[in-house]
Parts: structure tokens; sequence; C-alpha cells
């Protein structure tokens, strides 16, 4: 892992990667975000490049990280991991983060 990648970052990397053959899973359900501060910041595991990112979740780096894995086929799985964040924790504000994104053209094309 990259060395500017934090000591939190790659234990929660190497944590998922203990079951599931390599895939990040992080208690058995998330594998690209990795909710943080009652949902205001996440880490997201860029398949692409192989980097985990703290990211602001109402931030344009996330929007474009998440773009980023969205075009690279990913967007549905992450979709479907904000949604099952929501209904896990409601108060979070997951719903109006995937709506930003989808306000964004974010899951499109």
């Amino acid at each position: 892992m990259a060395s500017n990648t934090s000591k939190t970052a790659r234990a929660s990397v190497r944590a998922g990667q203990a079951g599931q053959g390599g895939a990040l899973s992080v208690l058995g359900e998330f594998k690209y975000l990795i909710p943080l501060a009652n949902g205001r910041f996440a880490y997201v595991r860029n398949l692409t490049n192989g980097k985990t990112n703290h990211l602001k979740t109402d931030s344009d780096a996330f929007v474009e990280e998440i773009r980023t894995l969205a075009a690279a086929g990913h967007g549905a799985k992450i979709r479907a991991e904000l949604n099952t964040l929501d209904a896990t924790f409601p108060q979070h504000g997951w719903a109006a983060t995937e709506k930003r994104l989808a306000e964004a053209g974010v899951f499109e094309g």
C-alpha cells in the first residue's frame, strides 16, 4: 500500500482482506466505502489504483473519486452500498450523499 496512506486506512484494508479472498469487506458488507464520523467522512477504496483515500463526503474530491469508480463499472455496487449505509445508519445522511452523487451525474453512463 502507498506510504502516504494512514495507519488506520491500512489496518482497515488488512482487516477486510482477512476474509473473502482479498476483497475488502468491513463488517461483512462494505467493499468500497468505510463510513467515518457519522457519515461526514469515509474511506474510499479505489480499486482502479489500489489506494484508500480519506475524504469528506460532501467534498468535490469525494464526488470525483466515486465518479472514477463508477466509470470503471463499480457504480451500481457503490450505489447499493450507499443505500445499505442509509438503511443501517439513517441519521448519518447517506441518502443525501447518494442524492448529491446522482445529481452530479456520477452514476450515469
